[in-house]
């Protein structure tokens, strides 16, 4: 069961990819139902898959392999591993995904390429669930690489807007960044272990064996691959991509930002967890928490809905990086599996908006209102009831409000790096995560007021908006079940209790000597102590940032614009995302531009000057071996042919053929000779 079933599930998605591309503009209704069927029976294996691992097989790891290539004498295998980590994460990947698929036939029905856009969703799901169940870190890279062509496609669904296509290109190539530095972290472990294989990796680690004796080079490998996860996660510096990914349909933002491409990232630090040594695992743990800060400043001055969300995303996912990296393993992977439902929902939820939003701007034939900007909503609760009070139960889970999953999963992130500064003395990490929980708060309560509360940017068009139609709000309804506490831990106030912990174990290091930042005991010992200091920091924090966006948003006690007057230039500097676009375009854009007119002057001056010259020379030349040729050896030629012309001219009256003639030249010739003698 556990070595064919993932390959059913991984297999499904491809399926709908094949049967939409080349039959999906011939099926009723452009093949979405088959789309969206194929889909719930993977969702439907991967639950059963999942309970009866967690059930029956939780302690056990199942894995399966087959040759694919010999190097010299070393066989490479590609296969499947089907652990705890993997099962929950397949049931993550396949409802989201098959959420997605229903909410798409909703908004995207009046799309121009539908059924196209169904298949890429296939291909999507797809190449996630390749990351997901391979046991094989080069298998791995290539379903990543398939991800990242995946995410191009999709965002750049509607590529005859330009903003879409140089969307999906700088998404591309960004990633291009951080997945060259992952495969060479992977061609490190290679050529140390002679193997893909995780198991195998992780076996020759544990036996002492490090790449090349050092446990530098173990180091750089991990940072090295980590960079894939800098990519795909959106990490501090390669954090810019996401937010233009926003211009992609937003199911596909909700797709990508919930359970698939950014999830992909931390999924990796985690598989890649018990390799990792401490320094690998700083470095980490504060590139999470610089991504955290930054995003969250950021997204407190946006006013595009998608926007605000996709900066969240960032943070969030800063938040579940700095987890692992203080090896609050579990709490990391529970964030990334809550998130992935409050943060689909969010994003549906925006859709949802959107759409209705749309429909009333069409109706009116308004086409300059912008109907992503929240600065013209406002006053939809009375509008879109289901949709209001869905966005609530999600704004209040990734608020860390208690209740919800969120806080479950955020209190035991916070209580993690609070223990972690305990051991180990990195104080800045504990103080930047309450930071970014209160400004996370703030702001998402901000993006909830101001789209759902007061009074409407415009009357005409809030009369012209309605709920969107069922097969948008169920998925809405069943994410913000999912987003509720029970789901995880039947205690509200503590996730170690739950089932979630007890399956999902933090791996013990494999690095000789524990080379992790704590040990596993100690560590744990660490947290519980400070667990109830983290749970009532983080619910006063939040309480707070929440406070703060009613008085400034709802109750208007505080004036938003002199609060920006007041921030002066950190207020400019979060409204310009803290100029890293700016900064990038002049190093890199503007940069390669320099180089490029740098090479050109090079070509020409240098280059063609070189060539120019040495054609100049061979002309030169030419001309003088042309004159040698044409007056001397032709000359030559030509006076050895007129002699021998003249000559035969000469013997011509001589040589006439006759035989008289000749008689009498010889009688003459003799008659000469005589005399001459005599």
């Amino acid at each position: 069961m556990f070595t064919q079933l993932p390959l059913v599930i991984l297999l499904l998605p491809l399926l709908a990819f094949v049967l939409l591309i080349f039959l999906g503009n011939k099926l009723p209704r452009q093949g979405d139902w088959l789309a969206t069927a194929i889909m719930a029976a993977a969702f439907g294996m991967s639950l059963l898959l999942m309970i009866t691992k967690l059930t029956a097989h939780s302690g056990e790891v199942f894995s399966h392999s087959v040759t694919w290539a010999v190097v010299g004498t070393q066989a490479i295998s590609f296969g499947i591993m089907i652990d705890n980590l993997a099962a929950i994460m397949l049931v993550v990947v396949t409802l989201v995904s098959l959420l997605v698929h229903l909410f798409s036939m909703g908004y995207m029905k009046d799309d121009v390429r539908y059924s196209r856009y169904f298949a890429k969703l296939g291909l999507f799901s797809f190449s996630m669930l390749g990351i997901v169940i391979t046991n094989n870190i080069l298998l791995m890279y290539v379903f990543w690489e398939l991800v990242g062509i995946s995410s191009y496609l999709l965002i750049g669904h509607w590529y005859e807007k330009k903003s879409a296509s140089n969307a999906a290109n700088k998404a591309f190539i960004v990633n291009r960044v951080g997945d060259f530095g992952m495969f060479i972290g992977i061609m490190i472990l290679f050529l140390a272990f002679s193997s893909f294989a995780f198991e195998s990796i992780f076996a020759s680690i544990e036996a002492g064996q490090l790449p090349f004796g050092s446990e530098g080079w173990l180091t750089a490998a991990g940072v090295l691959i980590f960079c894939g996860a800098v990519g795909k996660s959106a990490q501090f510096p390669l954090h810019v991509w996401l937010p233009d990914a926003m211009e992609g349909p937003t199911p596909v933002s909700a797709l990508i930002h919930a359970a698939t491409m950014v999830a992909a990232g931390v999924y990796l630090v985690a598989r890649v967890f018990p390799m990792l040594t401490a320094d690998a695992l700083l470095i980490i743990a504060y590139i999470g928490a610089i991504t955290a800060l930054i995003a969250a400043t950021i997204a407190i001055t946006q006013f595009d809905i998608k926007k605000v969300l996709a900066y969240s995303t960032i943070s969030q996912l800063g938040y579940m990086i700095m987890a692992l990296g203080v090896g609050a393993y579990t709490a990391g992977f529970m964030h990334l599996v809550t998130h992935a439902a409050f943060k689909a929902g969010l994003f549906l939820g925006a859709g949802s908006v959107i759409f209705a939003m749309h429909a009333s701007l069409h109706k009116l034939h308004d086409h300059d209102t912008d109907a992503q900007d929240i600065r013209n909503m406002g006053g939809l609760k009375s509008r879109m009831p289901v949709t209001y009070w869905t966005f609530l139960i999600f704004t209040l889970a990734i608020s860390g409000v208690p209740l919800t999953s969120g806080f479950l999963s955020k209190d035991e992130i916070l209580a993690g790096t609070l223990a972690f500064s305990t051991l180990n003395g990195h104080w800045l990490l504990p103080l930047i995560g309450f930071i970014v929980a209160g400004l996370t708060a703030f702001y998402m309560f901000r993006l909830f007021i101001l789209t759902f509360h007061g009074k409407p940017a415009d009357e005409k068009v809030n009369t012209g908006i309605s709920e969107s139609p069922r097969v948008m709000t169920i998925p809405l309804i069943v994410l913000a079940a999912l987003s509720l506490f029970f789901f995880y831990s039947f205690n509200p106030f503590g996730a170690s209790g739950g089932w979630f912990f007890a399956a999902i174990e933090r791996p013990l290091s494999v690095v000789p000597e524990l080379l992790q930042p704590a040990s596993y005991p100690v560590f744990y010992e660490a947290v519980s102590s400070v667990h109830l200091v983290a749970m009532i920091l983080s619910v006063l924090i939040a309480g707070a940032g929440i406070l703060m966006a009613v008085a400034v948003y709802h109750w208007k006690k505080i004036s938003a614009d002199n609060l920006a007057q007041m921030a002066g230039f950190l207020f400019k500097g979060s409204v310009n995302k803290w100029y890293c676009d700016d900064i990038y375009n002049t190093l890199f854009l503007n940069g390669s531009h320099a180089v490029m007119r740098g090479l050109r002057w090079f070509d020409e001056t240098v280059v063609d000057g070189i060539v120019n010259g040495a054609a100049t020379v061979t002309t030169f030349f030419s001309r003088i071996s042309g004159w040698v040729d044409n007056h001397v050896v032709d000359g030559l030629v030509n006076g050895t042919a007129a002699t021998a012309d003249k000559a035969g001219g000469l013997l011509s009256r001589i040589q006439t053929g006759k035989v008289q003639t000749y008689l009498l030249y010889v009688i003459f010739s003799f008659l000469l000779l005589f005399v001459f003698f005599m």
